[in-house]
């Protein structure tokens, strides 16, 4: 599998975490900023990520910041994306298995590494089921502002 990742400054202390473990699991990580821990707006840098998964297929990301919840917001702004807060492995299996999630989120004041490696495993070993979930997903793919479901 190949990552895109990227973090504001509440986020980069774990990212090079992060990276390496996603290269011991044998997949290949692309580091997209910030470059140090100086502040920064995790919006550029959620749409940084976002756009590189849409224009890389099959590609997926990875983002952090202080709780997730902003870039995770951030990124879901980009078609194409489902960018997924999650806080331990079954959240993480499960926005595979049900959303077809293509970029993990997290707070690096919200999880450990440990629950970081168990989030990483579940999102790598989860495959999308489709069936009723893919109507599901046309649907957001198809949402925009004002749109009804």
């Amino acid at each position: 599998m190949k990552f895109y990742i990227a973090t504001d400054h509440a986020g980069y202390a774990v990212k090079e975490f992060t990276k390496n473990y996603v290269r011991e699991l044998g997949h290949e990580i692309v580091d997209l900023g910030p470059e140090s821990a100086e502040r920064v707006d995790y919006p550029d840098f959620a749409k940084k990520c976002a756009e590189a998964v849409v224009a890389d297929e099959g590609s997926f990301g990875i983002l952090i910041c202080g709780t997730g919840i902003g870039i995770s917001i951030a990124a879901n702004k980009v078609a194409g994306i489902r960018a997924a807060l999650c806080h331990d492995a079954y959240t993480a299996s499960a926005t595979r298995a049900h959303n077809d999630a293509n970029i993990l989120c997290f707070g690096e004041r919200v999880v450990g590494k440990g629950v970081i490696e168990s989030m990483i495993d579940a999102f790598c070993n989860t495959e999308f089921e489709g069936g009723r979930h893919s109507s599901r997903v046309a649907k957001i793919e198809g949402c925009s502002l004002g749109a009804n479901l």
